[in-house]
Order: C-alpha cells, then sequence, then structure tokens
C-alpha cells in the first residue's frame, strides 16, 4: 500500500537571482514526487528563476510588493492548502510567518530558514533594537529554524536567546552535476590573457563589491593584464560603475549583470573572490570551489571556516581590508599551476546535492 504523499509549501518573496532562491528550487527539483506533492508561494512571480522551477510544482503568485501587506494572503492559502509542512526563508519573510502563525492550521509544521549572520544583519535595519526583539520573540514560534552552518546557531542562542533544540544545521547544496556540464558546455568566456578574477552576488553593501574595486589598483599595477568579472544586479550597480571611474580602473572592470548560468565564468577564471563583510552560507564560493577554482574569500563569518576545514583549498583574508586582498589575489595569480589550487570535488561531500535534499526530506516529514 504506497503512502499518501505529503503537500509542503515553499514560501519565498521572489524569484530574483539570490542564494536562497537557487537553494529552494535546487531543493524542489530534486524532491521525492512519490513522498511529497511540492507547492511554492512567491510575493512576486517575476525574477530569473521562473525556469528553474519544475513544471509539476504548483507556484501561487500573491502578486504582492510587500511583506506586511502579503500576510492575509498567506494565511488564506495555507488554509486552503492546509499543507503538512511549510517552509520560508529571507528574515522579514520569517518574521512575518512567525507573527501569523497563530493563525494558520495547528497541524502545519511551520519551518523558516535563516540565510544570514542574524546578529549582523540587525544592524543594517533601520531600527536594529526593534529587530533584535522580534528575533527573540517570534522565531521561537517556529516549529523548526534552518540554519546554513553551525556558526549561524551559535549566533542566533548567543545573541537571541533561540533555544538549540529548535534548530538544524542543513548546509547549502552544491548541484555538482548541473554545474559541471553547464560549465563544459559554455565556451571560455574571457577573450584576453588575464588573470582573470571574477566575483558574483547581490550588488549591495554586505558584499563589499567596493571593498574589492579598491583593492583592485593595486592588482592592476602589479599585473597589469589583470581584469575582474562581476555577476549581479543590485543597488549599488551605479555607485560601483562611478567608483571604478574614480579609481581609474574602468576599463579592468566588466560588469555583466545576472548570469543564469554563472559556471563557465567560474571554471575558467584564475580566482574567485568573495569580498563580503558578512554572509550566510555562500552558494557562489561553494560553487566555484566545487569547479576547481582557486578562491579567495574574506573571514567574514565562521561558515567560511567550517568551508575551509573541509579542506578547500581557499586564501581567507580580514574583511575591509583592500591591501590583503589586492596581496592575495596576486599571490594567487602568481602561483601559476590552477590545478595545485584547486579544490578535489570530493572535499566538498558534507554540500553533497543528495544528502541536503535528504536532510530536507525527513525535515519536512517529522
Amino acid at each position: 500500500m504506497s503512502l499518501k504523499r505529503k503537500t509542503v509549501l515553499f514560501l519565498v518573496p521572489s524569484l530574483m537571482g539570490g542564494g536562497a532562491e537557487r537553494v529552494f528550487s535546487t531543493i524542489l527539483r530534486h524532491l521525492d514526487r512519490g513522498r511529497f506533492e511540492p507547492h511554492l508561494a512567491v510575493l512576486q512571480g517575476l525574477g530569473p528563476y521562473v525556469q528553474d522551477v519544475p513544471k509539476d510544482v504548483v507556484v501561487h503568485n500573491l502578486r504582492i510588493s510587500r511583506v506586511r501587506w502579503a500576510l492575509p494572503a498567506i494565511v488564506r492559502l495555507v488554509w486552503s492548502l492546509r499543507p503538512h509542512a511549510m517552509i520560508s526563508t529571507q528574515p522579514h519573510l520569517n518574521l512575518a510567518l512567525t507573527l501569523v502563525r497563530v493563525f494558520l492550521p495547528r497541524r502545519t509544521r511551520v519551518l523558516i530558514q535563516e540565510v544570514s549572520t542574524a546578529s549582523v544583519a540587525v544592524r543594517r535595519e533601520a531600527h536594529p533594537r526593534i529587530f533584535k526583539w522580534l528575533y527573540r520573540r517570534l522565531y521561537k514560534r517556529a516549529d523548526q529554524v534552518v540554519c546554513l552552518s553551525d556558526a549561524m546557531m551559535d549566533d542566533l542562542a548567543i545573541n537571541f536567546g533561540l533555544p538549540r533544540e529548535k534548530m538544524v544545521r542543513i548546509y547549502n547544496p552544491v548541484d555538482l552535476q548541473r554545474m559541471q556540464g553547464a560549465a563544459n558546455i559554455g565556451e571560455n568566456p574571457y577573450d584576453n590573457s588575464g588573470p582573470n578574477i571574477v566575483a558574483a552576488g547581490r550588488l549591495s553593501w554586505e558584499k563589499g563589491f567596493d571593498v574589492l574595486l579598491n583593492a583592485m589598483p593595486a592588482v592592476i599595477k602589479r599585473l597589469p593584464g589583470a581584469r575582474l568579472v562581476i555577476l549581479g544586479e543590485g543597488p549599488l550597480h551605479a555607485d560601483l560603475t562611478k567608483q571604478a571611474l574614480r579609481l581609474g580602473i574602468n576599463e579592468a572592470i566588466c560588469c555583466l549583470g545576472f548570469q543564469q548560468d554563472p559556471w563557465r565564468y567560474f571554471k575558467f577564471a584564475d580566482v574567485f573572490v568573495l569580498s563580503s563583510r558578512f554572509e550566510g552560507l555562500p552558494n557562489v564560493l561553494l560553487e566555484a570551489l566545487a569547479l576547481g577554482t582557486p578562491a579567495i574569500a574574506t573571514n567574514c563569518t565562521g561558515a567560511l571556516r567550517e568551508i575551509e576545514a573541509c579542506g578547500a583549498g581557499m586564501v581567507l583574508v580580514p574583511p575591509e581590508d583592500p591591501p590583503a586582498l589586492a596581496e592575495a589575489i596576486v599571490s594567487v595569480c602568481q602561483k601559476g599551476s590552477r590545478q595545485d589550487l584547486a579544490t578535489p570535488p570530493e572535499t566538498l561531500h558534507k554540500f553533497d546535492l543528495q544528502q541536503i535534499v535528504g536532510e530536507y526530506s525527513e525535515l519536512l516529514l517529522s
């Protein structure tokens, strides 16, 4: 006798090009359809990851621009579906979901995924004290809080008093087969001798692209052929363009916007750079390492040290330190043999796709 499939609901603000959206779309592609009937709710359905959502996943586009206005629609949808479990991501949506928890069916498990180092992210809010209070009061209402690293669990426990039994650590998955297939199909996107440096992420303050640009004059002085390609979109695009002009390096910088398939840029680059001020668990870094690209990252969160502990071949530098970042880039590019600096794919076994999908499956079924 076959078991009845469990209805599960994934909830995201949009399907724009962010790491959390990529993780959810990856999980949705690989959930066992014999065990789950997956649904996806988005506040706004537009975005490049729409095409990544499997055709058999029912997408509920709420067509609402702000989280606070979406609460009635979320409650109505949950009562209509009566899912066994639902999971949301991104802080504002997580807080909203836990706020309305009392209005949801009691049998529906409410799960939230924390995607960043909360104590640092809260400081960037307009009213940090209010947000810290909300975290402390509301996150406890979730049945389980998914953290992307052990460091993130420690942060929520120490700084927000979240009981450790409420938390579970599930790393982000690396879909190595998909990445390698896409990267191997594409040609080398770089048409210069290099060295070619690549960075990727949302063009926002926390990603530290301004720090990377400040490091580039010193890199170019020692490596005149160096070129930097930045993949991503965001509110600081104009500011970064002006900064490159001011530094006199605009001809060595190329901002290509969001790329649905960034992997060939990773694969053929001489080095990948993560210049973030703070992070959760950076997908782009894991992907670059999995493709064998030498990597440099700012030591901005404990999650980076967890990746390093796996034996990943990367260099850690202090955050917001352009001279140290420049020295690391030059050093890696001058070492010559990319193979000697590459991370063997088996080193990243903790982030294995099937293992992570299995962990999410058990969480959704419990």
